[in-house]
């Protein structure tokens, strides 16, 4: 590929896709990352530390979702408008450093999900590298263990705009308050979280390991309590734990399809 700029969240994938570019491209590799309202401001800091151990150029691009009404309705193709905004400022990175290709870190695992934004990935001809590979994220978690990256064990993570329903309107102020109580129960040990909100009712998903943690009663009402002063009346406890895309499991068929083949 001669040179290219990657889609870097400090995730799994794209720290295994950063690492192995650096390796074979060296300083024709640039990182860039998205600083975005619903994008969870410890992995922003977090991106930052990967880069820095990868030695990698790196740099943070400032975008602005919620003031794209397309995204802000919070429809089923959500995240079309979120990669069509960063890829859009890729493109216009990738031009002024005159580098060959943009590359993002989606896996032969992510074939299977419904994710819109690989629409706007293909209007902006953004490669692939893993997917083309067939790596799978049990690969990719394998090979980044062998190679010594920090985030082989990461947990997965997505942007805030996937706590809400399809539908209900997005703002900055709902966006904020669930990233507070995520980091909250984070602090508190559980290992995987998603906070899914309906309006004054949020429901919790955790790894099953971690439901001992709201169980016990000096914890239960730390957490009731924190998350009451944060402006949600009602607080429960997904029973089927954490899953990827809960919020997908009410849409038909036909529509993850379409976005899928697309």
């Amino acid at each position: 590929m001669g040179s290219v700029v990657i889609a870097f969240s400090g995730g799994v994938d794209s720290s295994f896709l950063l690492k192995t570019a650096k390796h074979i491209l060296g300083d024709s590799v640039i990182a860039v990352t998205g600083d975005s309202e619903v994008f969870p401001s410890r992995e922003l800091n977090e991106s930052r530390r990967v880069a820095r151990f990868l030695c990698a150029g790196h740099r943070i691009v400032k975008t602005r979702e919620l003031e794209n009404k397309n995204f802000a309705a919070n429809p089923p193709d959500r995240c079309y408008y979120c990669k069509k905004e960063l890829f859009s400022s890729l493109k216009k990175i990738a031009a002024q450093r005159k580098i060959a290709f943009i590359a993002d870190g989606l896996n032969t695992d992510d074939l299977k999900d419904f994710r819109p934004g690989t629409i706007a990935a293909k209007e902006f001809g953004v490669r692939h590298p893993l997917q083309e590979a067939g790596l799978t994220k049990k690969d990719i978690r394998l090979l980044s263990r062998t190679m010594g990256l920090p985030t082989w064990n990461k947990p997965s993570f997505a942007c805030l705009a996937g706590r809400f329903p399809y539908g209900r309107m997005l703002n900055r102020e709902g966006i904020r308050r669930v990233n507070r109580a995520e980091e909250f129960l984070m602090k508190k040990g559980v290992s995987q979280c998603r906070i899914r909100v309906y309006g004054e009712l949020i429901r919790i998903e955790v790894e099953p390991a971690d439901f001992s943690l709201f169980l016990k009663d000096k914890e239960r009402n730390c957490i009731v309590k924190y998350l009451k002063k944060l402006g949600y009346t009602y607080v429960t406890l997904d029973l089927q734990g954490y899953r990827t895309g809960s919020m997908n499991e009410i849409l038909g068929k036909e529509i993850t399809g379409a976005a899928t083949r697309n």
